[in-house]
C-alpha cells in the first residue's frame, strides 16, 4: 500500500502547500546578474502561483536585488495567502562572491532592501542565513544576530522568523530568543546529516525546508533512483522530491527552475505515490 503524504503544513500562521517554489535560479549564472530570459522568468512565477504554489523562497542577495524585483513585477499586488520567505545574512561581492553580512546594520539594511524590492510593508518570513562554511553549517553563537531580527519583528517589519544553514544547537539557541517557524538546511535523498533535526522539528511543529533538494550544483545521481523512477514512469528528480515529501510531514519543498516546462515537472512530483518497497530502497541510498 502506497503512502500519500499530507499536502499542507503550517508555516508561521498559515498552512501552505508543501510543494513550493525557489526563486534562486531566476537570476543569471551563479545566481548573479540578470536572467537569460526575463519574460520566461516572469512567466514561471505567474504559472507557479496559478498552479497553486503559495510559498516562494527568495533573497535580496539573489542577483543581487534582481530576483526580488522580478517577483514584485510578476506578482504584486500579491494574492491573499501567498507566503514569501526571504533570507538575510550575506551580500554579493562585485565578483559574485558570497560574503557574510551579519552586523546589526547589515541585517537591518537587508530587511529594508527586501521590503523595498518586494514592494511589501512587512515581510512574511525572514530567515537568518548563517554563512558558516557557505553551504554547510558551522557552530558558533547566533544570539546577537537573531536578536536584531527579533527586534525588527517587534517593530512590525517581519511577521515570522526562521533560520538557514544552522546546527541543531543554533536552532535551540535561537528558539530561546524568539519563535522559529522554519529551518532551511542542505538536505536531500543522499545528504542526510539533518535526519535527527528533521524529526525533532516535526515533533515541535516547525517547518523544515531543504535547500539543494535535488543536489544543487551537483545533481543527484543513483542507479537505484533511476531504476525506481523508470518503474514509476517518472524522472529521477521527481522521485527524489516525492521521497522528501514522504520523509516527514513538516518538510516544505522549494525546487527552483527558470523554465515553465521544468516547473510543471517539479509540481507533478507532489502527485507521485511511493510504495513502502520503493521508500525502503530510497532510504538505503542515504545510508550507503
Amino acid at each position: 500500500m502506497t503512502y500519500k503524504p499530507p499536502r499542507t503544513f503550517r508555516l508561521g500562521d498559515r498552512a501552505v502547500n508543501r510543494m513550493g517554489y525557489g526563486a534562486m535560479q531566476l537570476a543569471g549564472p551563479g545566481v548573479f546578474g540578470p536572467p537569460k530570459d526575463r519574460g520566461e522568468a516572469i512567466a514561471v512565477l505567474r504559472e507557479a502561483v496559478a498552479a497553486g504554489v503559495d510559498h516562494i523562497d527568495t533573497s535580496d542577495f539573489y542577483g543581487p536585488h534582481l530576483t526580488n524585483q522580478l517577483i514584485a513585477e510578476a506578482l504584486a499586488p500579491y494574492p491573499d495567502g501567498l507566503t514569501i520567505v526571504t533570507k538575510v545574512g550575506a551580500l554579493r561581492g562585485p565578483d559574485g562572491s558570497w560574503d557574510p553580512a551579519m552586523s546589526p546594520d547589515d541585517l537591518t539594511r537587508a530587511v529594508h532592501d527586501n521590503l523595498r524590492n518586494l514592494r511589501l510593508e512587512r515581510l512574511d518570513v525572514v530567515n537568518l542565513r548563517v554563512m558558516g562554511d557557505v553551504h554547510a553549517p558551522k557552530e558558533g553563537s547566533i544570539t546577537a544576530e537573531f536578536a536584531v531580527l527579533a527586534d525588527l519583528q517587534r517593530q512590525g517589519l517581519i511577521r515570522h522568523l526562521g533560520l538557514s544553514n544552522v546546527t541543531a544547537r543554533q536552532v535551540a539557541e535561537a528558539r530561546g530568543v524568539a519563535d522559529v517557524v522554519c529551518v532551511q538546511n542542505h538536505y536531500n535523498l543522499v545528504h542526510r546529516k539533518d535526519d535527527a533535526l528533521v524529526d525533532e522539528l516535526a515533533a515541535a511543529g516547525v517547518a523544515y525546508t531543504p535547500f539543494f533538494p535535488l543536489g544543487g550544483f551537483s545533481p543527484l545521481q543513483s542507479a537505484e533512483l533511476s531504476r525506481i523512477a523508470a518503474e514509476l514512469g517518472a524522472t529521477p528528480m521527481q522521485v527524489a522530491l516525492a521521497w522528501l515529501l514522504q520523509r516527514a510531514p513538516n518538510i516544505l519543498l522549494i525546487p527552483g527552475t527558470s523554465s515553465r516546462a521544468h516547473l510543471r515537472e517539479n509540481l507533478a512530483a507532489a502527485e507521485l505515490a511511493l510504495s513502502p518497497e520503493a521508500v525502503a530502497s530510497l532510504d538505503a541510498i542515504g545510508g550507503a
